[in-house]
């Protein structure tokens, strides 16, 4: 097909051309890379000082690595937040705002960079949607298929477009990685992308161990029996993730493969409770990211650089001896992971877009950016009138009763606002160090009047920058002096 000779063409321009020539190709040098990624996964972890949460094998790779404290992704969206990380670019850049809405073909992904270099590539586990959705309509399919955005086969030696790991199959994922390992050639460093379906919705409704009675709730979150039984179902599924962490964590040691690995786990965007997944709030792109590479990274240690899921890919290549590919905006930490100095980013920005579900809702639709520092976060709500909704869960008992104490005058005024408000403000501020968990906005506190001429004006040239299609804040919010 055209298409393929074009990719490919373009793929040897930007790999081949000498825009990303090898600083380091003596053999034996370069790592293997893990990537496991975490469908749907806030901080709700030991290693982050969660008491309640059951992750022993993912506080022992955090042990044993870096833990970040500041790793935010790009989008609070699987697909969208998958497909920046690997071409580390921005949603909005690509044009990928639209849930499952894949990347052109002749965007790079750093695993083409890898395999252009001499890694053998692969990716298997959880649908990872960087070729669109799981289930679509077939005439959809097939223009994906036309204009070659729906064949990752040819970008990667091994793939597999999705292996769940729920339930029975979650005890299968040694079995399952050994046998992709064996494929990999004699004397090739990999690249192997594994992603978990836990602890994405459907939970279990097994949370033996753990009694939502005794868990302690987030403060905005209503304090009702059917968000404490939610809750439990998900903390048991992040109790699953972390028995196939530790199962994959055996292989490797079986296989005496840790010396020579470099380990990254990630979660792909905040979890599926409320104000998290499908906001921008804190609990929405807010991700755990834990790297271990033995002999490089200092053991033990944590950094609180601020993280963007763009800023993997760049990390991932200089770690391989190699420079980014022509267009990545990603910032790479790899001084910070072989313990050099790094002060991280000034800002983080994130995106939502459509979510698949209704238009009417924040569920479905909802346009809105973020700029995040290391204290302030900024929200421009660019469609105020939709009446918040939470992500895979509006249907669910939990949501049904927080909107039934709300028509019921149960809640607190503040939770009432947060959950209720219609119109939404179209400018948000939070201040984290003095709210965490974002119940007061001071967009309208004069005495922040220069933080946010700062977030808006420097979220205005990020905006201009990745060429987005929302208007600016500064041409529909009051001018600010």
């Amino acid at each position: 097909m055209a298409w393929r000779c074009i990719f490919w063409l373009a793929a040897c321009v930007l790999i081949g051309g000498g825009e990303v020539a090898a600083a380091d190709q003596q053999a034996g040098t370069r790592p293997n890379v893990l990537f496991i990624v975490s469908d749907d996964l806030n901080n709700l972890l030991g290693c982050y000082g969660d008491p309640q949460a059951h992750t022993p094998n993912i506080d022992s790779l955090a042990a044993r690595g870096m833990r970040f404290e500041r790793a935010y992704t790009a989008a609070p969206q699987c697909a969208p937040s998958r497909i920046s990380i690997f071409t580390g670019r921005s949603p909005v850049g690509l044009g990928v705002t639209r849930f499952a809405q894949p990347a052109r073909p002749d965007v790079t992904f750093f695993s083409d960079v890898l395999r252009a270099n001499g890694y053998w590539t692969g990716l298997d586990g959880r649908h990872q949607h960087l070729d669109g959705r799981l289930f679509e309509e077939r005439h959809i399919d097939e223009t994906l298929e036309d204009i070659g955005m729906r064949d990752l086969s040819l970008r990667f030696d091994h793939f597999v477009r999705h292996w769940g790991t729920k339930g029975a199959d979650l005890d299968k994922v040694p079995a399952r990685i050994a046998a992709v390992l064996d494929k990999v050639p004699q004397g090739k460093p990999f690249f192997l992308y594994f992603g978990f379906s836990q602890p994405h919705r459907p939970w279990g409704t097994d949370h033996e161990g753990i009694d939502p009675a005794k868990l302690e709730l987030p403060a905005d979150w209503p304090d009702l029996p059917e968000m404490r039984l939610d809750y439990a179902r998900y903390l048991a599924e992040v109790r699953d993730l972390d028995k196939g962490i530790g199962l994959i964590d055996g292989l490797l040691k079986q296989r005496g493969m840790k010396d020579n690995t470099l380990v990254i786990f990630m979660g792909d965007n905040g979890e599926a409770l409320l104000r998290g997944k499908g906001t921008l709030y804190d609990r929405g792109t807010h991700v755990p990211l834990l790297v271990r590479w033995p002999g490089k990274t200092p053991p033990g240690t944590v950094s609180d650089a601020l993280i963007s899921g763009v800023d993997l890919a760049p990390t991932i290549l200089a770690a391989a001896g190699l420079k980014p590919a022509a267009g990545m905006t990603g910032v790479s930490f790899l001084p910070a992971l072989l313990g050099n100095p790094f002060r991280g980013r000034e800002f983080a920005f994130a995106e939502r877009g459509w979510h698949f579900g209704p238009i009417t809702r924040t569920d479905g639709l909802d346009l809105s950016r973020s700029i995040m520092t290391r204290r302030y976060l900024y929200i421009y709500n660019a469609l105020p009138d939709r009446a918040y909704t939470p992500v895979d869960m509006a249907g669910g008992p939990a949501w049904r009763a927080v909107e039934a104490a709300h028509k019921a005058g149960a809640l607190s005024p503040t939770l009432d606002r947060l959950y209720f408000s219609n119109p939404r403000p179209v400018e948000e501020i939070y201040d984290l160090e003095t709210d965490p968990f974002q119940l007061v906005n001071l967009a309208g506190d004069p005495r922040l009047l220069d933080v946010k001429k700062r977030l808006r004006f420097n979220m205005d040239k990020w905006m201009i920058r990745e060429g987005d299609y929302l208007p600016l804040p500064t041409h529909v919010l009051p001018k600010i002096k």
